[in-house]
């Protein structure tokens, strides 16, 4: 196996989103910043349910991830401001010769503020070597609900946990410092057995759920969340550390069910927060 590296090439894309409230009291995509390939549309007020949710789309103009890129996205939600955030397809990181790929997000929740993070899934392809750095600054009474979908390679080109590396590094903490959580992550199929009980076994799909909010929300979806194993899916929830929030694991067999079972827990945590549920998914999505 060759170690992942840095390599000078490739693209460097960067975004940046301030979210605030208007003169109406609605949420609104009030600062933006695109650098090719990352693209977002304008924000959208489609969902029924909360018609001051601004519902956007992160999206790339430059094809699969490649080695060499750097992605850097900072996502600002202001006081008592709310958003959905998701992304227009999967991510498909491409086969690499011995370089990497990195994403760095940084997520700033204010006082107040409200955010559903539900991007598509991440396919890694043979020998990919794929790193994401997650910083989240989160108010004790900010709520946020963030999720990651990967998938074990390209089922159907007889690549399953054919790459090289995938590094998931994601720590919280309060505006103040006060660290919260620190969840790191190296999955080397290469280098260790993943088709293993108690690692993968046979799913195909791994996800993780991080959700943080007040601590009455939490001990109370905390009842809801009953942890299971069955042959199609697996859920794993862990209570952190000074009850800040949830941490959620998923092992499915199919990456629809594995989204499945992550909007279920968004929709629960909404209606805890905002008293009404997360509307269906689309259908062609």
């Amino acid at each position: 196996m060759m170690p992942c590296m840095d390599l000078p090439h490739g693209k460097r894309g960067e975004l940046r989103m301030g979210f605030e409230l208007d003169g109406n009291g609605r949420s609104i995509l009030r600062d933006l910043y695109r650098k090719a390939p990352l693209i977002v549309q304008q924000a959208l007020y489609f969902d029924e349910q909360m018609p001051n949710l601004p519902c956007v789309y992160i999206l790339s103009s430059g094809g699969p991830v490649v080695e060499g890129d750097s992605f850097e996205q900072h996502i600002t939600l202001r006081r008592n401001s709310s958003a959905h955030i998701s992304t227009g397809a999967a991510t498909k990181v491409a086969q690499m010769r011995g370089g990497e790929a990195r994403l760095r997000q940084r997520i700033e929740l204010h006082e107040g503020a409200y955010l559903e993070y539900l991007p598509e899934a991440v396919i890694p392809c043979r020998r990919a070597c794929y790193e994401v750095d997650t910083e989240i600054v989160a108010h004790h009474s900010a709520v946020l609900f963030y999720s990651e979908i990967y998938m074990s390679g390209r089922r159907y080109s007889g690549e399953r946990f054919c790459y090289w590396r995938l590094a998931l590094h994601t720590r919280v903490e309060r505006a103040d410092g006060e660290v919260v959580y620190v969840d790191n992550m190296q999955i080397e199929p290469q280098s260790e057995e993943l088709n293993l009980k108690g690692v993968m076994h046979d799913y195909e799909v791994f996800a993780s759920v991080l959700i943080l909010a007040p601590r009455n929300v939490v001990l109370a979806l905390r009842e809801q969340l009953q942890p299971f194993m069955r042959k199609d899916m697996a859920l794993g929830v862990n209570l952190l550390p000074f009850d800040a929030g949830l941490g959620c694991r998923i092992l499915a067999m199919e990456r629809a069910s594995a989204k499945s079972e992550i909007r279920r827990i968004c929709s629960l945590l909404r209606q805890k927060v905002k008293g009404v549920a997360l509307p269906e998914e689309f259908p062609w999505r």
